[in-house]
């Protein structure tokens, strides 16, 4: 046999001198074929390093289990968490995955799902470049699969969606500074054109305005290369006197976290001490920095699982049904980035808005 080329299954049956029928069926478990028979097939399949084709073996029986996930980028601990997560539950329930990135271009997000489609999945898993109202959802629609939108989404008419209460998160993180007696957050994220941040943002400023309408808020969200993102907040900061500035700052991403903990440090500005920060989607490095930094915790294992529980209940069903916005509750970790000890508080308000389970580390 040629070096370097798949045996297949007439290989197989030429060298332990059987018809593809015959190994087909030993492949397959029936027991009535002869023992010397299966002793030279399994002989041969050794003997050639023979491996079952699984997309033939699909084709043939007129069904795929094959899913595609797509992301923005596997850079992101957080979407490498929940490719992790796709790959784990759907490989419980008997299905295999393959992944593509976007790499946060629309252009690209459309190419991948068109491959993916010529893969012929059984059903796609995607967190869009911006929403459930972008080119790739709309796409996913006109090609007919079965589909679940993760993460970057809101409630959709076409598909079922998965991902954080980034509202219910965002407001219980207002709650808890507003609590700390801050008066003046600036809301920071180096994109802004996500529909998370944007939710991040509205669940924040709607609950300020209903506590206290004097807090203020500045919000800086851009959407530029990655050179150009601390020098962006380090202008803006520019323009605060002394008695202007923030006393919090609430990093709406984990790459904002970063850049904001750099230029607080480059300033010198103390974290904790002078600027409380909080940040959006914790990771190991925010709890080994010094100081380690407050974080809202995303459910990832919990969303993963939850999107690959409804595309295969919409994959049973054929895609009937209404579609089903699932909402995942966050955690908010509190640590030494946001203790102060000149930061005086305000009594506990009860509001109508439930809060994200808060957790002292």
């Amino acid at each position: 046999m040629e070096s370097g080329k798949r045996a297949t299954i007439h290989d197989v049956a030429r060298q332990s001198g059987v018809s593809a029928a015959t190994v087909s069926k030993i492949l397959n478990g029936v027991t009535t074929v002869k023992q010397p028979n299966v002793d030279r097939v399994m002989a041969a399949i050794e003997d050639l390093g023979y491996r079952a084709d699984p997309v033939a073996s699909e084709l043939r029986q007129g069904q795929r289990r094959l899913i595609a996930a797509i992301v923005p980028e596997l850079n992101n601990p957080f979407f490498g968490a929940l490719i992790s997560g796709i790959e784990d539950a759907a490989e419980t329930a008997g299905y295999k995955v393959i992944f593509g990135t976007s790499r946060e271009s629309e252009e690209r997000e459309i190419d991948v799902i068109q491959r993916m489609h010529d893969w012929r999945v059984s059903g796609a898993i995607l967190v869009p470049v911006q929403s459930e109202r972008g080119r790739g959802a709309a796409l996913l629609a006109d090609l007919g699969i079965t589909s679940v939108l993760l993460d970057r989404v809101s409630a959709s008419s076409a598909f079922d969606t998965v991902t954080a209460d980034n509202f219910r998160a965002s407001a219980d993180v207002a709650q808890y500074l507003a609590e700390q007696g801050h008066r003046h957050i600036l809301l920071h994220c180096a994109t802004a054109t996500s529909e998370a941040v944007r939710m991040r943002v509205e669940g924040f400023t709607s609950f300020m305005r209903r506590l206290d309408a004097g807090i203020r808020i500045d919000v800086l969200l851009n959407d530029i290369n990655e050179q150009d993102k601390r020098g962006v907040l380090g202008q803006h900061w520019d323009r605060y006197s002394t008695l202007d500035t923030p006393t919090a700052v609430f990093a709406l991403s984990q790459h904002s976290t970063l850049v904001v903990l750099s230029e607080l440090r480059r300033r010198k500005i103390t974290v904790s001490g002078q600027v409380a920060l909080v940040g959006f989607d914790d990771a190991d490095w925010m709890q080994t920095t010094w100081p380690s930094i407050t974080a809202v915790a995303q459910p990832v294992e919990i969303m993963a699982k939850q999107a690959i529980a409804a595309l295969l209940t919409r994959l049973a069903n054929d895609g009937k049904g209404y579609p089903i916005q699932h909402l995942e509750r966050c955690v908010l970790n509190i640590r030494e980035s946001t203790h102060s000890n000149d930061a005086g508080r305000i009594g506990r308000r009860n509001l109508d808005q439930p809060r994200t389970q808060i957790r002292g580390e």
